[in-house]
């Protein structure tokens, strides 16, 4: 029998009462404040205001006007682990992702060693159940250590648990293995996801290719090496009646490949991250090197494109691609220094203040996107309804703070809007039922 794909952390199941809150699901159809019970992890009650009253032995919470939402999902985060817990680990990045929100997150295989085989697999689920605070699955490779050389055992590693694959931080470079790779999908099942970029075209680049690099000296990437990468393999899953998911897109003619994509009826779905979404080269003349990603952050076009494109579905999800580096990583020449940024614990703040309060986009339509991911790898969706598992967030959109001013759950600190005002903060998180991250400032009601 197969293993269950998410992997579900200690947190005993919670028990409270959260009174007179601002519930907003789009997908339960609810826009408005109620009484919501939580009882052993799960929502047994909702209520209009003042309706449900206080049972002993449980949290009394007073809503205050706060948003209650369904707690993100988050298909593309990097936990470093194993290998690299000087970055990361299981529960320090699931701390981060509990307090921006996030009730379950999908982890990237390109560690040391690369989750590559099931015994792997197998070791990083139990220690996730042991240490993780949110909801964790896994994508190990499509190709044994990322090289694109030879397949991996997918079926025995789906048998084990895995949520579908991916080869994340580097590209199926052969078209005819990612061919086999799809076919042997079809048996096995789970989503493929795909980092899109030719090799040939990205070598040697630091930054997007355009005006900025020039003026600054540094070696260029141009978008071309991600969407003519993502055309060719969105044919190639037409071709196959494959499912692909295509990663953190950065540039307009990515979302046109995807919307193309899409219309032939091709089974394909995408994401795009917070970075791309609200940051451009422009931001990196100053080269500090937490504006260095990877796919690079590209024009002010490509940027409208893809809030565009998240707009009206043709992107699927919002994904963080968190990927935390340690600081003397960081702290060296443009050029030398890795690839990524953080993003767990900002995400939602940072799309409200610049894409919600700005009219860009409806809040509804942001917490669907930030949910979304869940339901592309065939994964329970949170919603908040009667009988469901308690996977909320309660968020103070008033709120307002400057990201990192006190620190990070994050075991590293390679953030792009830190130090940037934001507005809206977490203030708890219930993951599969349980208190995952509760901010200082949120105490309980004397009843």
């Amino acid at each position: 029998m197969a293993a269950a794909p998410l992997v579900y952390g200690p947190l005993p199941p919670a028990d409270l009462l959260l009174r007179d809150v601002d519930v907003l699901d789009p997908r339960a159809e609810i826009d408005g404040r109620h009484d919501v019970r939580v009882r052993a992890g799960q929502v047994t009650e909702l209520g209009a205001p003042g309706t449900i009253s206080y049972e002993p032995g449980e949290e009394l919470l007073e809503g205050r006007g706060n948003r209650l939402l369904p707690a993100f999902f988050d298909p593309h985060v990097h936990l470093r682990t194993p290998g690299q817990e000087h970055k990361e680990d299981l529960e320090t990045g699931t701390r981060a992702a509990a307090a921006g929100g996030y009730g379950a997150v999908l982890a990237m295989p390109n560690t040391d060693p690369v989750l590559d085989s099931a015994p792997l697999l197998r070791s990083l689920r139990d220690a996730a159940a042991r240490e993780a605070r949110v909801a964790v699955g896994f994508l190990p490779a499509i190709t044994r250590s990322l090289v694109g050389e030879q397949l991996t055992e997918m079926a025995e590693l789906r048998a084990e648990g895995a949520v579908g694959f991916t080869d994340d931080g580097q590209p199926v470079q052969s078209a005819g293995m990612l061919r086999k790779a799809l076919q042997y999908q079809r048996l096995c099942g789970g989503v493929i996801a795909l980092h899109e970029e030719d090799k040939t075209l990205s070598r040697g680049g630091s930054m997007h290719e355009g005006a900025v690099s020039a003026a600054l000296g540094l070696g260029g990437i141009p978008t071309l090496s991600e969407s003519t990468m993502l055309a060719r393999d969105a044919a190639l899953a037409g071709y196959e009646d494959a499912r692909v998911h295509f990663q953190h897109l950065s540039c307009a003619a990515s979302v046109q490949a995807v919307a193309d994509a899409k219309a032939s009826g091709w089974k394909v779905s995408a994401e795009v991250t917070p970075h791309h979404l609200l940051l451009t080269e422009e931001d990196v003349r100053g080269m500090d090197t937490r504006m260095k990603m990877h796919p690079p952050l590209a024009t002010d076009a490509d940027r409208q494109a893809l809030i565009a494109g998240l707009r009206d579905g043709t992107i699927d999800c919002v994904a963080t691609d968190h990927a935390p580096h340690a600081r003397d990583e960081k702290e060296v020449p443009f050029e030398q220094a890795p690839m990524g940024t953080t993003g767990l614990e900002t995400a939602f703040a940072a799309l409200f203040t610049h894409l919600v309060l700005t009219g860009a986009l409806e809040l509804a339509l942001l917490v669907e996107r930030m949910t979304a991911g869940a339901r592309l790898f065939d994964l329970p969706t949170p919603r908040i309804a009667q009988g469901e598992p308690a996977n909320l967030t309660l968020v103070d959109l008033d709120a307002e703070w400057v990201a990192g001013e006190r620190g990070w759950e994050s075991r590293s600190e390679n953030c792009c809007f830190a130090g940037r005002p934001l507005r809206g903060r977490v203030l708890l998180t219930l993951a599969a039922g349980g208190v995952a991250y509760r901010e200082r400032a949120l105490s309980v009601v004397a009843a």
